[in-house]
C-alpha cells in the first residue's frame, strides 16, 4: 500500500561566522586554533545528540564552538536513530537536517557544508538524481553547478523516491555541499536497505614517481599546471574522467589530477 507523499520544504540558512580570532596569524602569535559549529535539526524534534559516543543534547542542538574536525554524530528517538560521519570546516557553520523513521529506506535528510570556493556541489542517495536551481535543471548528482551567491532553492529529485527541496543561502567566495538522502516513495519498498551519505566523496594522494602530484587546468597531461599536492594529501572528489579525476583542494582550487596517483577514501 502507497503512502500519501509530500515534497518536503526545508528553509535552511547556511551561516559564515567568525568564531574568536581564528585566522592563521592568530593561531601562530596567540596560539588560538580556529573554530567551527554545526546545527543538527530534525523530525521529529526532541532527538537525543551523540557525538564522539557523548551525550551533549537533544535536537534542535546548535554548537558554535567546536573544534575543526571529522565527528561521529548519532541522532535517536523513539528506537529510531541515524548516524554518520560529519567534517567540520573552519570558521563556518555545518548543517545536518534529518527527518527520522524506522525503515532505514525511508529516512531521509541532507548535509548542507561550506568551504572556500564557489558555486555549489551537490551528491545524493541515490546517485543520478536530477538536480534543479531556481527552477532550472542542471543535469543529475554528483554534480557542480555554477551559481551566484545569494539563496536559492535547489530540489533534487529521482524515480520512486520522495522530492528534496532545500532552500540554502550561499555567501560570496564559498562553495556550497548538498548531500543529500531522499526517501523511497512506497510503503513496500522501506524494507530496502539504503546506505546514508555522510560526507562528500574524497580521494587520497598516493604514491607518485615524482614525490608529488600536479593539478592541472584540463584534463590531459597537456593541460597546463595550477599546482602540486603531495603524497597523503585529502582531495574533494567532483567528478570521475576517463583516466583523469576533477578534484578540489582545500583552499578552493578545482583542477584535474590522474586517477592513477589517488584512491578513493
Amino acid at each position: 500500500m502507497k503512502k500519501t507523499l509530500f515534497l518536503t520544504l526545508i528553509l535552511v540558512s547556511v551561516l559564515v561566522f567568525l568564531i574568536r580570532y581564528s585566522g592563521p596569524a592568530a593561531e601562530l602569535i596567540l596560539g588560538i586554533k580556529a573554530r567551527s559549529g554545526i546545527s543538527i535539526i530534525s523530525d521529529p524534534e526532541g532527538a537525543v545528540v551523540f557525538m564522539e559516543s557523548k551525550e551533549v543534547g537533544k535536537t534542535p542542538y546548535e554548537d558554535k564552538n567546536l573544534d575543526v574536525k571529522e565527528y561521529n554524530v548519532k541522532l535517536e528517538k523513539d528506537g529510531v536513530s541515524w548516524q554518520g560521519k560529519i567534517k567540520l570546516t573552519p570558521k563556518t557553520l555545518t548543517i545536518v537536517n534529518r527527518d527520522l523513521a524506522k525503515s532505514q529506506a525511508s529516512q531521509s535528510g541532507e548535509i548542507l557544508t561550506l568551504e572556500r570556493g564557489k558555486g555549489m556541489t551537490v551528491i545524493s542517495n541515490p546517485s543520478d538524481s536530477e538536480v534543479e536551481v531556481d527552477g532550472k535543471i542542471y543535469g543529475k548528482t554528483p554534480i557542480n553547478i555554477d551559481v551566484a551567491a545569494g539563496e536559492h532553492t535547489i530540489v533534487i529529485s529521482h524515480t520512486s523516491y520522495l522530492k528534496r527541496s532545500i532552500r540554502a543561502n550561499l555567501p560570496e567566495n564559498f562553495n556550497l555541499t548538498i548531500s543529500a538522502d531522499l526517501a523511497l516513495s512506497e510503503a513496500d519498498l522501506t524494507s530496502v536497505s539504503a546506505p546514508v551519505i555522510t560526507q562528500t566523496p574524497e580521494v587520497e594522494v598516493i604514491d607518485t614517481p615524482t614525490g608529488f602530484l600536479r593539478v592541472r587546468d584540463k584534463a590531459s597531461t597537456a593541460g597546463k599546471e595550477i599546482t602540486r599536492v603531495n603524497v597523503g594529501d585529502t582531495l574533494i572528489l567532483l567528478e570521475e574522467l576517463s583516466g583523469w579525476m576533477r578534484v578540489r583542494l582545500s583552499n578552493g582550487t578545482e583542477g584535474f589530477v590522474s586517477s592513477t596517483y589517488v584512491s578513493k577514501k
